[in-house]
């Protein structure tokens, strides 16, 4: 199946404790459904000193689950995201205004 979210995309985060923020999608897990967004669902973990860099509690953006998160269109709202055929081509397009998401 083709994904409707990606790695790049501009997102709105509709449910939990960072509900309202925005952020783009850093990396995404289709088989556990899950997105890592930056600076959402931010959690603090532990890192051991080394040589080369130093320890302490560090800030670290864990996984979402895809369905709490919703694209961000051009007029800067959310919208769900479908599919149509161009030319040869399946491209992604925003229900909401039907402009084409990946050109």
């Amino acid at each position: 199946m083709a994904a409707k979210l990606r790695k790049g995309d501009k997102v709105i985060v509709l449910a939990g404790k960072d509900k309202g923020k925005t952020g783009t999608i850093a990396s995404v897990d289709p088989k556990a459904g899950k997105a890592v967004v930056d600076g959402v669902n931010m959690a603090i973990r532990h890192q051991r000193q080394t040589q080369s860099s130093q320890g302490g509690r560090l800030p670290k953006a864990m996984p979402i689950a895809l369905s709490n998160l919703a694209f961000v269109d051009a007029n800067g709202k959310a919208t769900r995201v479908g599919f149509k055929v161009e030319g040869d081509k399946k491209v992604r397009v925003a229900k909401s205004t039907g402009d084409v998401i990946d050109a």
